[in-house]
């Protein structure tokens, strides 16, 4: 399995348990809540959905019946296909989510991961926030000597594009710093407060999907809908400076 193809899978679980969809529903939900798959097609879409479904991980069902059903018929329509999540489905998606390997801090995958840090537990998210953070500050180095190498030979537009490149970088790092805090201060408050800790324990009982309780107070409504929020991700001029 490619890594583009395994992302698409793990987002396509994720939006699934959460309601069953077609796939029409599918592909707006991930155009409009994952930015990263945005220029991705039904050709792209459907080859997914089928493998999941040949996995066991989901079921195809028939959609709602139009009232009309010769109507429908001679039209040449037909009642769209519904995806629903299995109970292995389920499982396996939550096994992704528990997973905190290198995968998770990459560009792409970071997003798919961050889109689903309300149903990902405390622990997990504080892994994948500190791996990226470590990824970026790597990145940094490693742009920061490059430049230092080629500064004298670098007209001044590509030198402006290189440091557009690093501040993005360093934006995101600044923005990982505050997420991080955030988790770090939930968890102590709930570890200094036991009968608090009780109430907001990280449960399918107690935690709604898309909370994100250990976000900074003003992204709370960019998060609430599922979608994450804006953030300075790495600029494509990063990797030429490598």
């Amino acid at each position: 399995m490619s890594r583009r193809s395994g992302i698409l899978e793990f987002a396509v679980l994720g939006l699934l348990r959460e309601s069953p969809m077609h796939g029409y529903e599918l592909r707006k939900r991930l155009n409009t809540s994952l930015g990263i798959f945005r220029a991705f097609s039904y050709g792209t879409l459907y080859p997914c959905l089928k493998t999941l479904v040949a996995s066991g991980w989901l079921i195809e069902e028939p959609g709602s019946a139009p009232e009309d059903a010769l109507a429908a018929s001679l039209a040449g329509r037909r009642a769209k296909i519904v995806y629903r999540l299995t109970a292995e489905g389920k499982e396996h998606f939550e096994e992704l989510l528990s997973s905190a390997g290198p995968d998770a801090w990459e560009d792409e995958h970071f997003a798919a991961r961050f889109a689903f840090f309300g149903q990902t537990e405390r622990e997990v998210r504080m892994r994948v926030l500190e791996g990226r953070r470590s990824r970026l500050e790597e990145r940094l180095e490693k742009m920061s000597a490059s430049l230092s190498r080629t500064r004298e030979r670098l007209d001044d537009y590509t030198l402006e594009l290189q440091r557009h490149g690093m501040e993005s970088v360093e934006r995101e790092v600044r923005w990982l710093n505050e997420l991080i805090e955030s988790e770090r201060s939930g968890r102590d408050q709930r570890r200094s407060d036991p009968a608090g800790a009780a109430q907001h324990e990280d449960t399918p009982e107690n935690h709604t999907p898309g909370e994100t309780d250990g976000l900074p107070r003003s992204r709370d409504a960019a998060s609430a809908g599922g979608t994450p929020p804006r953030h300075p991700g790495p600029d494509p001029s990063a990797d030429t400076a490598k």
